[in-house]
């Protein structure tokens, strides 16, 4: 994914002035074996560039299994992807994690992954187990995508904030919205299927005209859209930004109050939570693994309390694994989306590629 919510946390923590999270919490320079790029005491995590835990929870897997993980960072999700794809058979790790049902079945498809059943995969409800019947990838985390709003701007004009797609298109809403490209945008792609899921293939293109004669406007990426467009966030009040709505994640409400001094008593940006799509991200061991034993220790580690527990405060998503407590600042700031829209990944991959080209046809100029 081009921005993930690391990504954008880091971005609202620079907008605020204040230091954000450790980097990825690899060990790359605190292990012997870390600096050798392989062998049994190193497991390699491939990754896209917001993969973040907390370095306690990675001494504990060290702890736990004897292994190092070693993180290798290799841009946004679709980028780090195409990598493997081009070194499929003899990976750069040993671990691949962020591929999301927008992109799975390209994963798939170039059979990039040796089966792993991982363990306490019962904790983990079956529709986040796509690929259960053949256990490729292993579930880790979700996320929404959703239009977030600035309360200011809406209590102010005395403006009830929109709730759904269809809300988005009516003309007390004009020239409000602002969203990312989603030829070129992680949030862009996941609001554009959340459109065609809600209209369905014959009538999202309607929809998009609808948006467009309403004065949507269309970024290249999350950081312009969020950080330099919309009035809610930090770093728009700086930039004295007049969108008051923008595509984003239901997590961007936390980012706001977690960064913040002083901490405020409420999330200065609301989640309009029927126009949520949601994002489900994997892992999966890679076929030929250098380390496969440390491999599956690690899938299984993903999907533990400790890292599940760890990944709504440093990644800013919400974990799979059902007995997993999630912090009361994620909770309570964010939103939830009860009946998120979704698109089977074997439909996305069939279609993913025309639709973003129709809608570049309708939208981009």
């Amino acid at each position: 994914m081009s921005t993930t919510r690391k990504a954008a946390a880091a971005a609202v923590a620079a907008a605020l002035g204040v230091t954000a999270l450790a980097g990825c919490g690899s060990s790359d320079d605190t292990s012997a074996d870390a600096t050798k790029g392989s062998g049994s005491k190193t497991v390699t995590l491939v990754s896209h560039d917001s993969f973040n835990a907390s370095k306690d929870v990675l001494k504990e897997f060290t702890r736990e299994t004897g292994y190092t993980v070693k993180v290798l960072k290799s841009g946004d999700a679709g980028a780090a992807l195409n990598q493997e794809i081009l070194t499929k058979g003899s990976p750069r790790g040993d671990v691949f994690f962020g591929v999301d049902n927008t992109l799975l079945s390209r994963a798939l498809d170039n059979d990039l992954f040796t089966p792993y059943e991982a363990k306490g995969l019962d904790r983990i409800p079956a529709d986040l187990q796509p690929d259960a019947a053949k256990h490729r990838v292993t579930p880790v985390d979700t996320g929404d995508i959703c239009v977030n709003y600035d309360k200011k701007y809406f209590a102010d004009k005395k403006l009830a904030p929109p709730k759904t797609f269809a809300d988005l298109a009516k003309p007390q809403y004009k020239d409000l919205l602002v969203t990312e490209n989603a030829a070129t945008s992680s949030p862009g792609l996941g609001f554009l299927l959340g459109t065609v899921a809600a209209f369905g293939e014959d009538g999202y293109q309607d929809y998009w005209k609808k948006l467009e004669a309403n004065g949507v406007k269309v970024v290249d990426g999350w950081e312009q859209a969020y950080n330099e467009e919309f009035s809610g966030s930090a770093g728009g009040r700086k930039a004295k930004a007049d969108r008051p709505l923008v595509v984003s994640y239901a997590s961007s409400p936390p980012v706001e109050v977690l960064y913040a001094d002083p901490r405020p008593d409420t999330a200065p940006t609301g989640v309009a939570t029927g126009t949520c799509f949601r994002q489900i991200e994997f892992a999966g061991l890679l076929d030929g693994a250098k380390n496969e034993a440390g491999g599956k220790a690690l899938l299984d580690f993903l999907i533990g309390k400790k890292f599940q527990e760890d990944m709504p405060l440093t990644m800013f998503v919400s974990p799979v694994a059902g007995d997993a407590k999630v912090p009361e600042l994620f909770t309570k700031f964010g939103a939830t989306a009860d009946d998120p829209a979704s698109l089977a990944p074997d439909t996305i991959a069939k279609n993913r590629e025309q639709w973003v080209q129709a809608w570049s046809s309708l939208v981009v100029k």
